[in-house]
């Protein structure tokens, strides 16, 4: 049906002679990759073969409710009437009329515009164009320009009427391509990223072994880090001392591309000045007094991996101007060599000093800065994460009983909630440093108490931790509380008295029966009590010593 149309459009138009001259107009539309190249050339083969001044396919757009034309931003309302289009779309008939007619009936700009170099003589027709299958959907219209006898007999013309279908049936067919071609790669992206979602919530979950933390702080956290590992930008790590930017450092490389490579660090705050570009770009023999052999520096260990500089803000300024070398060009020079080298590394840098404050007194290179900022993290302090001690905490005993070979110990509510109440300018070092003491000072068997955590004002080695003076040792077996209450770490935050109290109570008693042994008549002895009363307090208090 196809074949016979096109046949009869070219014979009816060029008196063709062979019934396959219609090949190669059919060829050049059915080749079109899509609609608006379809479009364009059935234009130029209607103008071609009616020569007509112009012709033009306008498409109805997604919602139906516009017309729109290839290469212009002007649309044409449906609904609209001031354009023959909508009348053309509304009763799916064509219309005829003259250039003179359109310019002085019809007023809308964008139609005035595209008549406005026409000829008043002429003729323009407008038809409709329609998919003639099931879906009968509305493609859009055929303007046709051109002299007065073109348009006469066109409406009865098999050869048209057979153009028609077959650029009908193509454009049905590449719009519903180019749709679910549409749909189909909106599916896929959609997929991608929940896929891509759901890796990365993978990868943020494992982090969780070595970014220890529950709170929304935390689950942040390691979503940038996932983040911030699949790109190579310059990450700058911010927060305060004792937060963990070693941890995210290595986290950082671990889930990188560059995880195969090596992993270097260095500490630019306990290295000497005079030895830190040595280190940090290595040195060839004889560079300096001692260079007895050349020396590969951190940067070219790094290759193909993670460079962290850790306290970064202590750098000197000399070397950072090297050191932005580095990361713009990868090239740099060791001391006393006289070529160059190239490294390919990732940089993580990380400081607790204010670097804006640095650049303000002249101390840190705002150049250097906004590179290293390519991607900044803050770490939260542990004041922002107090829902995490308890985790920590825990996390921590496990640690000191693996390495210490302990036998597994766990940590009572009183002591929890005193390490909830605490204050950590040192942040999740000094939590762990307190719980290593704690444990320390825990005896085999028992958990870990309130009563053995010193007070605030004090450090380990300092007076007041109880269980190191004799004295204090002694005052108790004796009944004095004198001593034991130089162990206790009292909060100035009370909010529950009768809560402290009895945490209070709690290690006292703990502690007098851990002194005897869980012998309870010497401990009910030793505090002025009845056995039984202490039986009595044991049971209340859940203190299952026996």
């Amino acid at each position: 049906m196809t074949l016979q149309a096109i046949d009869a459009f070219a014979a009816s138009r060029a008196c063709l002679s062979s019934p396959l001259a219609a090949m190669p107009i059919a060829l050049t539309l059915v080749e079109s990759g899509n609609a608006e190249v379809l479009r364009k050339r059935a234009a130029q083969i209607l103008c071609d073969g009616l020569a007509l001044d112009c012709a033009e396919c306008l498409f109805v757009e997604g919602s139906g409710r516009w017309l729109g034309r290839d290469g212009d931003s002007v649309q044409f309302d449906c609904s609209d009437f001031s354009h023959p289009y909508a009348h053309v779309i509304r009763s799916g008939k064509s219309l005829t009329l003259s250039v003179g007619d359109a310019r002085t009936r019809l007023d809308h700009a964008g139609f005035q515009a595209q008549v406005a170099n026409l000829g008043a003589k002429k003729r323009l027709q407008v038809r409709p164009l329609r998919a003639k299958d099931g879906e009968q959907e509305w493609l859009g219209v055929l303007l046709m320009v051109g002299d007065g006898n073109t348009f006469s007999t066109l409406n009865d013309d098999p050869g048209m009427t057979a153009f028609e279908e077959l650029l009908c049936q193509l454009w049905a067919r590449l719009s519903r391509e180019q749709g679910e071609r549409h749909r189909s790669r909106a599916l896929r992206d959609s997929l991608a990223k929940l896929n891509d979602g759901a890796r990365r919530q993978a990868l943020a979950e494992q982090l969780a072994d070595d970014l220890l933390g529950q709170s929304s702080a935390m689950q942040t956290l390691r979503q940038q880090v996932v983040r911030a590992a699949e790109t190579n930008l310059a990450v700058l790590l911010q927060g305060e001392t004792g937060t963990g930017k070693d941890r995210v450092a290595r986290a950082l490389h671990q889930l990188s591309a560059r995880s195969k490579g090596p992993f270097m660090a260095i500490n630019c705050a306990a290295i000497p000045e005079s030895l830190l570009e040595s280190e940090l770009f290595g040195h060839a023999k004889g560079a300096f007094s001692g260079a007895d052999h050349a020396q590969e520096g951190l940067i070219s260990q790094a290759d193909g991996g993670t460079l962290f500089l850790d306290e970064i803000g202590d750098m000197p300024l000399a070397l950072q101007a090297k050191l932005l070398r580095v990361l713009e060009s990868g090239r740099y020079r060791p001391l006393g060599a006289s070529e160059e080298r190239c490294a390919d590394l990732r940089l993580v840098a990380a400081t607790h000093q204010p670097l804006r404050e640095q650049i303000r007194a002249q101390h840190f290179r705002a150049d250097l800065y906004y590179r290293l900022g390519q991607f900044p993290l803050t770490l939260p302090p542990l004041e922002e994460r107090r829902d995490d001690i308890a985790l920590l905490a825990q996390s921590f005993i496990s640690d000191f009983c693996a390495r210490e070979t302990r036998d597994e110990m766990g940590i009572t509510p009183a002591a929890l909630r005193l390490l909830q109440r605490r204050e950590y300018p040192g942040n999740v070092r000094e939590l762990k440093n307190l719980i290593d003491y704690a444990c320390a000072m825990t005896p085999q068997g028992a958990d870990i108490d309130a009563y053995v955590f010193p007070n605030e004002q004090t450090f380990p080695g300092e007076q007041g931790f109880p269980g190191e003076s004799d004295g204090q040792v002694a005052s108790a077996s004796q009944g004095n509380n004198s001593g034991l209450s130089m162990g206790l770490s009292l909060p100035n935050d009370i909010d529950d008295l009768r809560q402290t109290l009895r945490d209070v109570e709690t290690a006292i008693i703990r502690q007098r029966l851990m002194h005897f042994g869980g012998n309870r008549a010497q401990a009910a002895a030793s505090l002025g009590l009845p056995k039984r009363t202490l039986a009595h307090k044991c049971q209340l208090l859940e203190l299952d010593t026996k």
